[in-house]
């Protein structure tokens, strides 16, 4: 069971995350920290309207939370904070309910379904997307004109 949880692919991903490091000037930024395992994300966007038009990561997490963190990178140029949303929320019912994984943009965290078999890897494995959902939260009311709801 542990090898399909640390699968080659799982691994390739951990291995090589998009987007690594910090921006220099972000309309928001978020960080989240596991408290179970001291995994963190920390993660800068910039928004171009309502979308994602620049991205950086720092992760310092277990290989689950490195391979969430790949396919957030791998796929967030572009996305919408609902996009980003709905993602966050399909991950966490796929981890916690058994739920169908990510459709779309986000379909690769499909790889990580055998996580729900071990409650204690879900935080650090959700990191990034929580992480990414606030940090655009931040900026779109950052970058929102005054008085736009």
């Amino acid at each position: 069971m542990i090898d399909d949880l640390y699968s080659a692919k799982l691994l390739r991903l951990a291995a090589e995350i998009p987007h690594a490091g910090r921006l220099a000037a972000p309309d928001g930024s978020a960080e989240k920290v596991s408290k179970l395992c001291g995994s963190r994300v920390v993660v800068d966007v910039a928004l171009d309207g309502d979308r994602v038009a620049d991205f950086a990561q720092d992760v310092k997490a277990c290989a689950l939370g490195q391979a969430a963190a790949s396919v957030l990178g791998a796929n967030v140029m572009g996305a919408s904070l609902s996009e980003l949303e709905v993602a966050a929320d399909q991950f966490r019912a796929m981890l916690k309910a058994g739920g169908p994984p990510p459709d779309g943009r986000f379909s690769d965290l499909q790889m990580l379904a055998p996580v729900k078999d071990y409650p204690a890897r879900h935080a650090s494995t959700l990191l990034a997307f929580e992480a990414a959902v606030e940090a655009v939260r931040t900026a779109a009311t950052r970058t929102s004109p005054a008085g736009a709801a």
